[in-house]
């Protein structure tokens, strides 16, 4: 009998708290290239790599951003169904982004930084 991971626990948490902290940023991101709806969001999160990010997520994300005036949404007709919600980014919505990922390259630097000293720290001990 295999012993279960204690660390799978943690690693799982520690994915969720970072996918919370940059899924709003990410969203922001894929409706500056073209306005869409939650749906394709859910998928389009999917290809770049976020697995597991449900409709449950992104429609309350997207109701908040929207409160927010980050994005605004209109009903447009569906080629195979009832009229949808289509999601697009704001003049605001830009600016956030910008914003955003200013703080987040900042942030992503300190971090890599940190880690290269730490591996640097690790490699001189071994020495």
């Amino acid at each position: 009998m295999i012993a279960a991971d204690p660390g799978a626990s943690a690693d799982g948490d520690r994915q969720t708290q970072l996918l919370r902290g940059a899924l709003d940023m990410c969203l922001l991101a894929l409706l500056a290239t073209r306005a869409t709806h939650g749906y394709e969001l859910v998928r389009r999160l999917e290809a770049v790599g976020f697995e597991g990010v449900g409709y449950g997520t992104i429609y309350p994300l997207l109701t908040r951003m929207r409160r927010l005036g980050l994005v605004a949404d209109e009903l447009q007709a569906s080629p195979t169904g009832p009229q949808r919600k289509v999601y697009a980014l704001t003049t605001n919505g830009e600016e956030r982004l910008r914003a955003w990922r200013c703080q987040w390259m900042r942030f992503v630097n300190t971090v890599d930084t940190a880690l290269a000293e730490a591996d640097t720290s690790t490699d001189s001990a071994r020495s």
